[in-house]
């Protein structure tokens, strides 16, 4: 009987230990969920097609992470957005992994005859930018304020969700001008051609990610971003056009 006990005992055990083994390799095996600015579409599918990826704009996705989206990392277009969720204790200590510059991008066709940002003020064009909360919107009033065009956005069309709507509107010839990263005007070459922004008034378009505190997945979660800040990584990203990872300032 005694025996007979023992081995039930040791049975259960080893059937729980499997349990356990196989609910552990199922959750390792769980693809990452990771919330990515629009703008790190192409690239971070190139970089790694496994995880389930949602792009949009920082700001959307900042909100849909602080009301619960199961996400496991969070990668913003501006700091602002990964800084506020760090604050309020839902993501880990950010951290910079590449960085961007703008472009204003007009039809190859150029139905408004721009070939300089000036000419934004003195012809009459329908210009398409990002909504301001935006990150893509916020460095484009930069621009055009350290630039003295701020009046041009009377002329604004329309206010898009995010980079990839400007480019999309641009590339179809539905707007005459819009301002988007140079890395979107990259995949649509053949559409569009590229006005480049002075170096002087350029915003500093810093990217940072972040893995959500809640995530199930932490360490496969930090074993990513690792990856994205490896050689590796860094080198996809100046592939597509980013810049590396700015130095900080003294």
């Amino acid at each position: 009987m005694s025996h007979r006990l023992a081995s039930l005992v040791l049975a259960l055990v080893v059937t729980a230990f499997a349990a356990t083994a196989a609910s552990a390799r199922t959750t390792a095996a769980s693809p990452l969920t990771i919330y990515a600015a629009a703008s790190l579409t192409q690239v971070f599918k190139a970089l790694d097609p496994a995880p389930n990826y949602s792009f949009a704009g920082s700001n959307a996705l900042e909100t849909q992470i602080r009301n619960g989206a199961p996400a496991d990392i969070f990668a913003s277009a501006a700091p602002l957005n990964t800084q506020r969720l760090y604050k309020a204790g839902i993501v880990d200590k950010p951290v910079t992994f590449t960085a961007n510059r703008l472009a204003l991008i007009v039809p190859k066709s150029n139905p408004a005859g721009i070939r300089s940002i000036y000419d934004l003020r003195s012809k009459p064009v329908k210009l398409v930018v990002a909504a301001p909360a935006v990150p893509v919107g916020g460095y484009t009033l930069t621009v055009l304020r350290r630039m003295g065009l701020s009046g041009v956005l009377s002329k604004v069309v329309s206010r898009e969700s995010d980079v990839k709507a400007v480019t999309g509107k641009v590339a179809l010839g539905q707007a005459d001008a819009g301002f988007v990263y140079v890395t979107d005007a990259r995949p649509v070459s053949d559409q569009v051609t590229v006005v480049r922004i002075p170096a002087w008034a350029q915003p500093r378009v810093r990217y940072e990610i972040a893995v959500v505190s809640k995530s199930p997945n932490k360490a496969a979660a930090r074993a990513w971003i690792t990856m994205l800040q490896s050689a590796r990584g860094q080198t996809a990203l100046e592939n597509a056009g980013f810049l590396p990872v700015p130095k900080p300032s003294t």
